[in-house]
């Protein structure tokens, strides 16, 4: 019998592309919230001391400057990040079809030992055991999830884990300075700015609980609390220089 994976996945277990992707969703938005924040919390920091006066244009440069670099860096990081990790775990599986077609006994005392730790019983393991000798990618393969801690890549693609970082980042990281491209920059602008960040915080909150339905309160109040502790970091440093 043939059975599609991925249709199971989505249909039986509701785990489709927004659960895949979670990590670069979640990752992407909270950096770019915090980034372009972080340059509106500044300007507004060291305007609060009197001392330095900025006007929209220079808050828009300075925002979109690093609201582009950054994606791009962090999408091109994430790209270079997976690709690095799938040749880990090839190498290191290489590595374990090789032991076990050359030391074969030690591989299985090896996975005896593991399945001991996870409270299997002998009888069972032994004929686990057994199957997964005759199986050497099977054996592989557990060993790399066992032994390594490590997970298959095959269904991993770096250049859509960056794409997805790149678009997070853009979008989520615009909300910030979408007040400031119809606004003037004043202090009314910053709390403007101020409120739709945390929305936005809040939002990525939410996508956070759609994509596991676990512990609403605990996927808002993380997301916005170490959003929110960046924020202030960012207006204090401003404040700081500024005075």
């Amino acid at each position: 019998m043939t059975l599609d994976l991925q249709k199971h996945r989505a249909e039986v277990h509701g785990f489709g592309r927004l659960q895949e992707n979670l990590r670069q969703i979640v990752f992407g938005g909270n950096d770019g919230i915090v980034t372009t924040f972080a340059v509106v919390a500044g300007f507004a920091g060291a305007q609060a001391e009197g001392v330095l006066e900025f006007g929209t244009m220079a808050v828009l440069l300075f925002g979109f400057a690093n609201l582009f670099a950054d994606a791009t860096s962090m999408g091109l990081g994430e790209f270079l990040s997976s690709r690095s990790e799938r040749d880990v775990y090839y190498k290191i599986r290489r590595q374990e079809l090789t032991a076990i077609a050359e030391r074969p006994q030690a591989e299985r005392d090896e996975v005896l030992a593991i399945l001991d730790h996870r409270g299997v019983n002998d009888a069972d393991a032994a004929q686990f055991v057994d199957v997964l000798e005759r199986n050497p990618d099977m054996m592989a393969d557990f060993m790399m999830s066992y032994e390594f801690g490590l997970s298959d890549p095959e269904d991993d693609n770096p250049t859509v884990n960056g794409i997805y970082i790149f678009f997070s980042f853009l979008a989520f990281g615009l909300v910030p300075l979408a007040p400031y491209l119809l606004l003037p920059a004043d202090p009314s602008t910053f709390y403007v700015s101020s409120f739709a960040t945390f929305a936005a915080l809040f939002a990525l909150g939410m996508l956070r609980w759609y994509a596991t339905l676990e512990r609403l309160v605990a996927c808002l109040s993380e997301t916005v609390l170490v959003g929110g502790v960046c924020a202030v970091v960012a207006y204090s440093v401003g404040v700081l220089i500024g005075g």
